[in-house]
């Protein structure tokens, strides 16, 4: 079988959830060959393995994230030289993306951003005018390399041996003129990374303010989940932007949504609409959101939703 590079998204050695998720969508085609790029290899290994890492190409030095983006651009690039891979996958996030783009022109091969699926032959499947049309292309030049977007494929542990091989690459002038002079680590909360939870709650139009946000994380707390708004919400200043979820936000697939006082803009919708079970909690029996949901209440988001606290917590 062919082998398909997955650059690992990760954070000071620890594994971004995207990262197992291209692993999954790596084996479905060919042989998940993983980049790691940076410290922190040792402690990332077993879940790597555990996600069906066949082999993993170790690029250690430290120097390679001392640089903006170019430095993990030539690796791959490199890699792609030499181990003629069937395609590249990386997440479609701001840097993956970028990564995609300067790769595709270092190896003169086509590229594909925002993928949401992948069939056989690497045709990308693509949600554009916020979900409401599918749209397939394909790589007809050099490697595909393809940039998926985060919560897109369930992550499915499939058990491996990995094969390990140390690479290095030598950086350019180029490669090294834009470096990172500081890093500043973002303080998390007690909630789970929005896009990373296994439960969110979002609020919409419908909380009315950004006093009644209190509601919205009440019942996430008792739930043990993350806290999402949609973009009248955050637009408004009720809540801040980082936590909207939608088409210029961020897209989520839990396995709980609960979507409080959102009507259901095809907007918001293109961002959750993967989650395995959707709840509502909307006054208007007409709301878009219903037309999506698992399961609907039609009622005061102002007495749903603190008795839905108030019994989610007895039952702990």
């Amino acid at each position: 079988m062919a082998e398909i590079l997955v650059l690992v998204d990760h954070v000071d050695g620890e594994v971004k959830k995207v990262a197992l998720e291209l692993l999954t969508l790596a084996g479905r085609f060919g042989e998940p060959a993983a980049v790691w790029i940076g410290p922190g290899y040792e402690g990332a290994k077993d879940r790597l393995a555990e996600y069906g890492a066949a082999k993993v190409y170790v690029a250690a030095d430290e120097e390679l994230n001392s640089y903006v983006v170019a430095p993990k651009a030539s690796l791959l690039a490199q890699l792609v030289s030499e181990k003629s891979p069937a395609a590249v996958l990386v997440s479609a996030t701001a840097e993956g993306k970028e990564i995609a783009g300067r790769l595709a022109v270092k190896t003169g091969s086509g590229v594909l951003t925002d993928v949401v699926d992948v069939a056989e032959g690497f045709v990308g499947e693509h949600s554009i005018f916020g979900g409401g049309i599918i749209a397939h292309a394909k790589v007809n030049t050099g490697t595909p390399i393809i940039a998926v977007r985060p919560n897109s494929v369930a992550p499915e542990a499939s058990p491996a041996t990995p094969a390990e091989e140390q690479v290095s690459v030598a950086l350019t002038d180029a490669d090294k003129a834009a470096k990172i002079v500081e890093k500043v680590v973002q303080e998390k909360g007690e909630r789970p990374d929005l896009t990373e939870a296994a439960i969110v709650v979002s609020g919409g139009r419908g909380v009315g303010g950004a006093e009644n946000f209190t509601i919205i994380e009440g019942l996430a707390d008792s739930l043990g989940a993350a806290v999402g708004a949609s973009r009248a919400a955050t637009d408004a200043g009720w809540y801040p932007h980082q936590f909207q979820v939608g088409q210029t936000g961020k897209t989520v697939s839990p396995q709980l949504y609960i979507a409080v006082g959102i009507s259901g803009a095809i907007q918001h919708r293109a961002g959750m609409q993967t989650s395995k079970t959707i709840v509502a909690i909307n006054k208007d029996p007409e709301a878009p959101i219903f037309e999506l949901v698992d399961y609907g209440v039609v009622g005061d988001l102002f007495q749903v939703a603190p008795q839905l606290t108030e019994e989610i917590t007895k039952r702990k």
